[in-house]
């Protein structure tokens, strides 16, 4: 059975950064994306970045909320989100997600990459809390 098991949340100052990372078992990142997601009471869950790399030539997307302040990477099947310049919107639970259920994700639109129904495999989440 897939499990992914994030790390790395916790509390920052507005401004500050965080790695986010995801360790996937029983699992392997070759041939699919994996994806960040967050989610919060106001804003329910949201898509975050994703990163597909089957090709040895990633392709990567990201949110317009958090586009130039996030980057999304992949090493020997851990998933990272390297988090800067946080704002106060960006406190939620975030969650890690693999299992691509879509068509190919070189072609597909870039937000379909950002599609919670797009992912069959989540993990339990790690809390991220921004003061201002």
């Amino acid at each position: 059975q897939v499990k992914l098991l994030e790390s790395g949340g916790g509390s920052v100052q507005a401004g500050g950064s965080l790695r986010l990372s995801c360790a996937a078992s029983e699992y392997s990142a070759t041939n699919d994306v994996m994806a960040w997601f967050r989610s919060d009471q106001v804003k329910g869950r949201e898509g975050v970045a994703a990163i597909v790399n089957t090709t040895g030539n990633p392709r990567t997307t990201y949110a317009d909320s958090v586009q130039g302040r996030v980057t999304i990477s992949q090493d020997s099947g851990t998933l990272y989100l390297q988090m800067d310049n946080l704002k106060p919107e960006d406190a939620a639970i975030y969650y890690c997600a693999a299992g691509w259920r879509g068509h190919n994700p070189y072609s597909v639109p870039p937000e379909v990459m950002l599609y919670e129904t797009s992912y069959g495999y989540w993990g339990q989440g790690t809390q991220v809390t921004v003061s201002s």
